[in-house]
């Protein structure tokens, strides 16, 4: 549960394990406090969005979201560095299997602050000049989150119109990874596109999208 450590942090118990299995050879612990300002600015951008695009969520409340947040709070710099980087997160979903509410990067446009990046570590280390200033995949784990599959990405663009004028880069199968490609998506001419490229290529139009389950 959430506690007050003293009168500017609050204590979410944020120590994270995350297994970035293509990132590092072990999983890596990493401590993140939030301050007291920005968790109550976060939980209320969350609340207000969630109020404002009830449609992503039919049936769902925010109450039991932010009861599930108050339980698992280590989630919530996930959300917040979802936040950050302009994802503008939100619930579309919820998993009765494991009881874990579904939360997609909302943006219209793929988020602002993770673009200029190739798909994953090896595609990065493989450019000898011009490099990116990172990678998806080494960016989403830190993050606490993942990419993106086609199949999130075709459902994200069932509930409105993303990336329009941008594209985002989606989890790409290991079989195509490991043939030099990687896979983006966009939505163009009302049709939703996916498409290859060099995994070591990126674009200022290029982000990605994260999902997160709370």
């Amino acid at each position: 549960m959430i506690c007050c450590s003293d009168s500017n942090f609050i204590s979410i118990g944020m120590k994270i394990r995350i297994h970035q299995d293509t990132v590092m050879e072990h999983a890596t612990m990493i401590e993140h406090t939030l301050s007291e300002k920005q968790y109550n600015e976060l939980l209320e951008v969350l609340q207000r969005r969630f109020e404002t695009h009830m449609s992503r969520h039919e049936g769902l409340s925010w109450k039991e979201v932010r009861q599930r947040l108050d339980n698992y709070p280590q989630k919530l710099y996930s959300l917040y560095e979802m936040e950050h980087t302009g994802g503008e997160p939100d619930v579309v979903g919820f998993d009765k299997a494991t009881s874990e509410y579904i939360v997609f990067d909302c943006s219209v446009e793929s988020p602002s602050g993770r673009r200029n990046v190739c798909y994953d570590r090896k595609a990065l280390d493989s450019r000898k000049q011009h490099k990116p200033q990172g990678n998806a995949i080494d960016m989403a784990a830190a993050m606490g989150i993942e990419l993106l599959s086609e199949s999130e990405y075709r459902s994200l663009q069932m509930l409105g119109n993303f990336d329009t004028k941008s594209s985002s880069w989606i989890r790409t199968p290991d079989h195509i990874r490991a043939l030099g490609g990687a896979l983006f998506c966009d939505r163009r001419y009302d049709t939703v596109f996916v498409y290859h490229n060099g995994a070591e290529s990126y674009y200022s139009v290029r982000g990605f999208r994260g999902s997160l389950r709370v």
